[in-house]
């Protein structure tokens, strides 16, 4: 992990072997951001020139490398994209910070020292810059040999120049980036396993190896715990895989806790879609099928570093989807934990079956609030695209507070609806509910599968995750391609919300 340090040393006089800094988009060209005057002065008061002379523009995104031919103790310049100045007196959008910074750390891979001077005058900036730095600073090399001279590991070690670097406020605020980037990470890290080296018992072991250390717990039921406990939507869908499905139950518990929040998040380490077999070029990212429970398990180990005087327990229903002779076939009956019957019209959507059992057990818990998060359904997509997900609830205000949330850690989401005559079309001729309704609104309908699994009085949102939790295109901001780690950072903040409120 790339270690990080605030420095009040300014930026033209930092030994480092890099250095970040802003520009913004100006009426005339590029002009130098907060931060970045010694190193304009350094350069003869060329920076903006050279950007321009590079083609840059000061547009949010943009990244410009600069040699300096020795008037600097960093070799390169990057200048990135602030977009338009805010108004007098006011700050940059911590997300515009968050993505400039990442977008240039990132494009500093192999590089071991790198200084970042773009504007952090205050705790909330820092922790933006920190965050930024961190989370661009990625890279998933555990199974390059051959190649491994062809891809640079991450920036080593950040240093942000703030005049705040000795507050106790910005100080605070670093360390919540490194403690949240660290769980980011963890989540990528997991979604870019390959699934022959992570099916569920080894998502398992991880989980259990990653809670040593920190305040928490966790509890794993196997095969035969599962049939004990008559878990029987995750064990419908494992049961085609030679690797049997798992539950991971993670707890981290505050000892002036008055609210108590549960997570649940998706666990299909492979999805083949199981006998309704999935056209072989839509399997070759459903190794990201797990994205939901990485997010959880990531956030869990946030959270228990972090400490919010909030009760977190997390649940994590792992089973590998796969066709074979022993697979669930479409108009098989499960019975889910509680009881409910479900006919099985569509062995590709699994995905609701495993967090049907998850959601009712963790409903058990008695939590004020319960969240879901899952890489569900295509229609995700088709709605929102690949970088937005779908928010849906059983209340709106809850709905909207997920949604305020996500806005503000900087994760793209955005509220959904439930429409009560999508409901119908899940009817079954057979069983309680069908695990397949409408074919339009898929997203929705999904949402309403799991929705008939919420008891009354308690509140629950759905995050679908499908697109954002794994880049296929080319890296963006602080996100590379390949896991993202979506939802982690707007999970962390509800449970740090329900603490403080």
């Amino acid at each position: 992990m790339t270690t990080l340090g605030l420095s009040t040393t300014s930026a033209g006089k930092l030994k480092v072997d890099a250095l970040v800094v802003g520009v913004t988009k100006g009426p005339d060209g590029p002009v130098p951001a907060e931060g970045a005057a010694d190193v304009d002065k350094a350069l003869g008061g060329g920076l903006a020139a050279a950007v321009t002379a590079l083609a840059g523009t000061g547009r949010a995104g943009e990244v410009t490398k600069i040699p300096t031919a020795g008037r600097l103790p960093a070799a390169v310049v990057v200048a990135v994209g602030l977009g338009e100045s805010p108004a007098q007196g006011g700050a940059f959008e911590p997300e515009t910070v968050r993505r400039a910074v990442g977008a240039g750390v990132r494009a500093l891979a192999g590089t071991a020292k790198v200084g970042v001077a773009v504007p952090a005058g205050d705790a909330e900036a820092v922790g933006a810059v920190s965050e930024g730095a961190l989370l661009g600073a990625y890279a998933y090399l555990r199974y390059r040999r051959a190649s491994t001279d062809d891809h640079k590991a991450p920036v080593a070690e950040v240093t942000v120049v703030t005049g705040r670097a000795k507050d106790r406020a910005a100080k605070a605020a670093a360390d919540r980036a490194q403690v949240l980037a660290t769980a980011v990470h963890l989540a990528r890290d997991l979604v870019n396993t390959p699934p022959n080296d992570l099916p569920p018992a080894a998502f398992a072991d991880a989980a259990t190896a990653e809670a040593r250390g920190i305040d928490l717990k966790v509890e794993v039921l196997d095969e035969k715990a599962l049939v004990k406990g008559g878990y029987g939507g995750i064990l419908g869908v494992g049961q085609g895989s030679t690797n049997p499905p798992r539950l991971v139950r993670m707890t981290y518990r505050h000892p002036r806790a008055k609210k108590h929040l549960a997570l649940v998040g998706k666990g299909i380490t492979f999805d083949s879609g199981g006998l309704s077999l999935k056209p072989p070029q839509s399997m070759e990212w459903m190794k990201s099928d797990m994205g939901g429970a990485a997010a959880v398990l990531a956030a869990m180990t946030a959270l228990a570093r972090l400490k919010p005087k909030v009760d977190v327990t997390g649940y994590a229903p792992l089973a590998e989807n796969m066709p074979s002779g022993t697979a669930q076939r479409p108009s098989d009956v499960l019975t889910t934990y509680g009881g409910k019957t479900v006919e099985v019209l569509n062995t590709d959507a699994e995905g609701r079956l495993v967090l049907a059992d998850a959601i009712m057990r963790a409903c058990e818990d008695s939590p004020q609030q319960v969240v879901d998060v899952a890489t569900l359904t295509g229609a995700q997509l088709v709605a929102l695209g690949s970088r937005t997900s779908g928010i849906m609830a059983n209340d709106e205000e809850f709905r909207d507070r997920v949604f305020e949330v996500s806005r503000r850690v900087g994760e793209a989401m955005w509220p959904m609806p439930l429409p009560d005559e999508l409901r119908k079309s899940l009817d079954s001729e057979v069983a309680d509910i069908a695990n397949m309704g409408d074919r339009y609104g898929g997203m929705l309908v999904a949402g309403l599968f799991l929705k008939d699994f919420v008891p009354d009085g308690v509140t629950w949102a759905h995050l679908d995750i499908a697109g954002p939790a794994f880049n296929s295109g080319e890296p963006f901001g602080y996100t590379p391609k390949g896991g993202t780690g979506a939802a982690v950072r707007t999970l962390v903040g509800l449970a740090e919300q329900l603490a403080a409120g």
